[in-house]
């Protein structure tokens, strides 16, 4: 990230962020607090299992909760404009302008019956005007940009007729046509071999690179996060457990949750005879049935009883680290001593 993109303030803000499902008197709580933000040029990535959150809170800052999905509490400002407050007239122009987004599955996000040449230049000619023939040379310089081979003939595929790396490169230059200033890309590399999810995303840092484009970027993949981005913020049960600089984590994880991510990672170094690599034991939490105290708290090595109540407030362990671990309380106080220094 660069010196400029930190002093700026943030681009997009995500504060105390709750989202509901079913009814509002009995709610199931698949986001229960939430906070994060990206700068300008910054990429972040947001690391935890399925069904943790990350996917849910990416839709909430497109405004694009699946059916049935709600908004309970907090705020979302994009450049300090409330996203959750915009007209639908504004809406669309920060979808279209100023946000893309690649989802999972770029197979059901693309017009099965439409050329991809096509589908793009309708979207070029929907966020910048102009001709069919323009439009359409437009869609395949995007091809070529995000390094499909032999774009004119591409475009006048099908999706089906598509690999799902080149599909995903599809999605991407739909997401970028309009240079957005923010680019949220949702699990991008899913179902892809290794060299094709390395194709992808040397493609969305480049982007940064060449553009600026700030970068929201959701895995499940702590290889991954570490390659691309500058912050990480973990995300579990629902909340954000911690987040901090990719090297900080790196180096000084402070969530169990975190550490025992990064434990599960797999690597290049044999392991001892007879020993497996590290797991998590149970399962994510129900969100019907979440715990009342900390929701990592059944499935922790270093579970206190005090845990089982704890409410998982967020505890500042420097300007730019913060955990929800209440074991971490009693480094709170050093927390303030490095901000003051």
């Amino acid at each position: 990230m660069t010196a400029s993109a930190r002093r700026s303030g943030p681009l997009l803000e995500i504060e105390d962020l709750r989202i509901e499902f079913g009814s509002a008197g009995d709610p199931s709580v698949a986001v229960a607090r939430a906070d994060l933000s990206i700068a300008a040029g910054e990429i972040v990535g947001i690391v935890g299992e399925s069904g943790s959150g990350k996917s849910l809170t990416c839709r909430a800052a497109m405004r694009l909760l699946p059916a049935g999905g709600r908004v309970g509490a907090g705020a979302i400002r994009f450049e300090g404009r409330d996203v959750l407050g915009m007209s639908e007239s504004n809406l669309r122009r920060y979808r279209s302008g100023q946000v893309g987004m690649i989802f999972q599955d770029p197979f059901s996000s693309l017009n099965p019956v439409q050329r991809v040449g096509a589908q793009l230049a309708e979207t070029v000619r929907l966020r910048r005007g102009g001709d069919r023939r323009s439009a359409m040379r437009e869609a395949v310089d995007l091809l070529e940009q995000v390094g499909i081979p032999d774009a004119p003939r591409r475009a006048r595929a099908y999706p089906h007729e598509l690999s799902g790396g080149m599909r995903q490169r599809v999605m991407i230059a739909l997401a970028t046509a309009s240079e957005p200033r923010l680019l949220i890309a949702d699990e991008p590399t899913t179902a892809l071999d290794v060299t094709t999810q390395q194709q992808i995303l040397e493609l969305i840092g480049s982007l940064r690179e060449r553009r600026g484009t700030s970068v929201l970027l959701v895995s499940h993949d702590f290889g991954v996060i570490a390659q691309m981005c500058d912050r990480v913020v973990v995300m579990y049960g629902g909340h954000v457990v911690e987040s901090a600089p990719i090297e900080e984590i790196f180096a000084r994880p402070r969530h169990p949750y975190t550490q025992a991510l990064m434990d599960a990672v797999p690597s290049l170094e044999p392991l001892p005879p007879g020993t497996r690599r590290a797991g998590i034991a149970g399962s994510p939490p129900d969100p019907r049935r979440r715990p009342a105290g900390c929701v990592f708290e059944p499935r922790c090595a270093r579970r206190e009883p005090e845990c089982a109540h704890w409410q998982m407030e967020p505890i500042d362990l420097g300007p730019v680290h913060r955990t929800a671990c209440r074991l971490e309380t009693g480094s709170a106080g050093g927390g303030e001593q490095e901000r003051a220094s």
